[in-house]
């Protein structure tokens, strides 16, 4: 099986990220791997669509850091392959990065995914929906009994009376964006600092404003679903706390938040089970829920990352799981003459 890894940059990938040791682990399944970016694709005028795919060294590797090291070598193998020879096709890209500095690149993902699902290819998570999820008001779109209150607004006077309405204060950051870049904690609409955070947060566009939960200070839950339910190996969940740094509220990992065993309860199982078959029907094989007491913060479909964590953590390689649904989905579709998306295989 040939499974391609489509990311922002080659440059700004990570030997620690969920997307190389995914990588890591196809290859040492005997699956071949390549990398793909934003300037990658080439569709040509008989309507073919080929790509430049980078290629490791070796067909093996034993540590995620070598691997690393060699795709981003400069003189790294680089094929152009019709993508009708991919048998999977994984969008691991984050568009808001690419939205400021490059935003003919935000959109490519999805654009050329669908193209290649069209062509036979296996793209996972699907590109129509993750054209759905381009910034948060695809959050908006699942059951109100797992959202927090939420105001989206790009009027000052309206955020000031939403805060006024939230004893605990409110979390402010903007519809577009990931990794908790500019996200603050407005405790009153008198703080003095509110008129100068959201200059900031508002030139990037449409504001979040979502009701304070006092338990959010001790972290969140970072819980995997594959396919709609819990990800799970030798009877372990994929899950695990983040932590706050000491000073700050966001419990992202690489803004200093740590990460941390945590026993998965039956409230994350019942807010998994109320957004399962929305995910199904978009196609969303892997997703990272964040979840704070009885409510979601987010849900991460792009680029949910922790696959590394917890391995760490709990010695148990999840990413085999996920390779294994991939190998079981890719032999199926070879069973039937039209290939199938992964929204009809994640239904039957």
């Amino acid at each position: 099986m040939r499974i391609a890894f489509f990311v922002n940059s080659i440059e700004g990938e990570h030997a620690t990220y969920s997307t190389t040791h995914l990588a890591l682990a196809a290859l040492n399944r005997g699956h071949d791997i390549c990398y793909l970016t934003p300037s990658d694709f080439v569709l040509r005028p008989d309507d073919t669509l080929a790509v430049c795919a980078r290629r490791p060294a070796k067909d093996r590797y034993k540590k995620a850091e070598t691997l690393f090291k060699d795709l981003q070598a400069k003189d790294a193998p680089v094929e152009t392959l019709d993508v009708e020879n991919l048998d999977v096709l994984f969008l691991r890209n984050d568009p808001s990065e690419d939205a400021a500095e490059r935003p003919w690149a935000a959109n490519v993902g999805v654009i050329f995914g669908r193209m290649a699902a069209e062509r036979g290819v296996l793209v996972l998570n699907d590109p129509d929906g993750l054209a759905r999820a381009q910034n948060k008001l695809y959050f908006q779109e699942f059951p109100q009994a797992v959202r927090p209150e939420t105001l989206i607004s790009k009027s000052i006077a309206e955020i000031r009376a939403f805060i006024e309405s939230q004893p605990e204060g409110v979390v402010l950051k903007p519809l577009q964006g990931s990794g908790g870049k500019n996200v603050f904690k407005i405790s009153s609409p008198k703080d003095s600092n509110l008129n100068q955070i959201f200059e900031a947060v508002s030139e990037e566009g449409y504001l979040i404003a979502q009701g304070f939960m006092p338990e959010a200070a001790e972290g969140d839950t970072r819980f995997f679903l594959m396919n709609g339910k819990p990800l799970q190996r030798d009877g372990k969940f994929a899950a695990f706390r983040r932590a706050p740094a000491k000073g700050e509220i966001r419990s992202n990992i690489h803004a200093g938040g740590s990460a941390q065993k945590i026993a998965v309860t039956d409230t994350m199982l019942r807010i998994a089970e109320m957004v399962r078959p929305k995910l199904v029907r978009d196609g969303m094989f892997l997703v990272g829920l964040d979840i704070v007491g009885d409510k979601l913060l987010e849900i991460n479909v792009f680029t949910p990352g922790g696959l590394n964590n917890l391995s760490q953590m709990y010695e148990t390689d999840f990413t085999q799981t996920v390779l294994e649904a991939i190998e079981q989905k890719v032999a199926i579709n070879g069973a039937y003459e039209k290939r199938l998306t992964n929204r009809e295989l994640s239904t039957m």
